[in-house]
């Protein structure tokens, strides 16, 4: 009951004898406590220690038992303090490992120069890559070699389809060979119902994703998947990077009839009141200032909105969708 406080059940049996038959020797408590002299007196430097068994005032050669409602109290509001002091320290040990945590993720992520970020290790990679694509704005598109069973998520678990229902367009061509695994034709299913393109070809040279046609990862080494990833920025290095995605995009396979789309999926909160403003005859600047999004953001919603409609305008846009009851 009391060690919290340092009063483990031995100690408390001598304190409790101590209060009890104030004027007894060693000797005397170790018959109340059945315990040996030496185990008393080793009990009884503890309750020194505890500043429960102090000197008595009137007599110098003596000692008492503190009294339980001040010695407990004391010793409690003392605990408290050192509690108190290890919570202090405990939180600028936090803030310490924080520092030592960014200064290891340095030198795991080494910048050669602005353009070039490199990831060392598959975790460290897949984290710093995940990162990025949380900030996708307009498309994410890869290429991916890897066997399902490697690289597609459970479905309903994917943070692609967070990516799609921001409403940030997916492009992937994976390996033919997924087509055998009803695990990976359903994570693919799903993915081309909420909006995104799915491909699929015999060889694929190396893994590339590129995000927002502004960055390119690339593998440190193809032949070794836990090496890391490289990010390149430079606008030479991601447009060879478009370059390989499209030649192999375009002569890959379709997975799916584009027509089987599933219209019905629900509209993203943006996307439903982008098609509010547009039928109230919003343009895209009034669009983009009401919803607080860039301009940019606002065309593209309007674009796939079309695109997923077959609209080739505004007022097409708007009956398809009123068709639909979108709006």
């Amino acid at each position: 009951m009391l060690e919290p406080l340092g009063v483990d059940e031995a100690t408390f049996a001598v304190y409790h004898a101590l209060l009890s038959h104030p004027d007894s020797t060693p000797e005397q408590i170790a018959s109340l406590v059945d315990r040996s002299v030496g185990d008393v007196r080793e009990l009884m430097d503890n309750l020194r220690r505890l500043e429960l068994l102090v000197p008595t005032w009137t007599n110098p050669d003596g000692e008492h038992a503190v009294h339980p409602r001040v010695g407990l109290t004391g010793l409690a509001e003392r605990r408290r303090t050192e509690l108190n002091k290890m919570l202090g320290e405990l939180k600028e040990a936090e803030a310490s490992a924080e520092v030592i945590a960014e200064q290891y993720n340095e030198l795991l992520t080494s910048r050669s120069s602005g353009d070039v970020e490199v990831l060392k290790g598959r975790a460290n990679a897949a984290r710093r890559i995940e990162e990025l694509a949380l900030k996708g704005r307009d498309a994410f598109w890869g290429l991916i070699p890897a066997h399902f069973d490697d690289s597609l998520p459970q479905v309903d678990r994917s943070p692609d389809f967070d990516l799609l229902e921001r409403g940030v367009k997916l492009r992937t061509v994976y390996l033919q060979s997924m087509t055998s695994s009803k695990q990976a034709l359903e994570y693919a299913t799903k993915m081309h119902r909420l909006g995104g393109e799915v491909r699929v070809t015999p060889t694929l040279p190396m893994r590339l994703l590129i995000l927002d046609q502004e960055l390119a990862i690339i593998p440190m080494d193809p032949e070794n998947p836990t090496a890391g990833a490289v990010i390149h920025r430079s606008p030479a290095v991601v447009s060879i990077a478009i370059s390989l995605f499209d030649s192999y995009w375009s002569r890959a396979t379709e997975l799916f009839d584009p027509d089987d789309r599933d219209d019905e999926t629900p509209l993203t909160p943006h996307e439903a009141e982008v098609l509010r403003l547009l039928a109230g005859g919003a343009k895209d600047e009034q669009v983009a200032r009401l919803l607080g999004i860039s301009l940019r953001t606002a065309r593209r919603i309007t674009a796939n909105l079309s695109e997923r409609l077959d609209a080739a305008s505004r007022f097409e846009l708007g009956v398809a969708a009123a068709k639909r009851g979108w709006v």
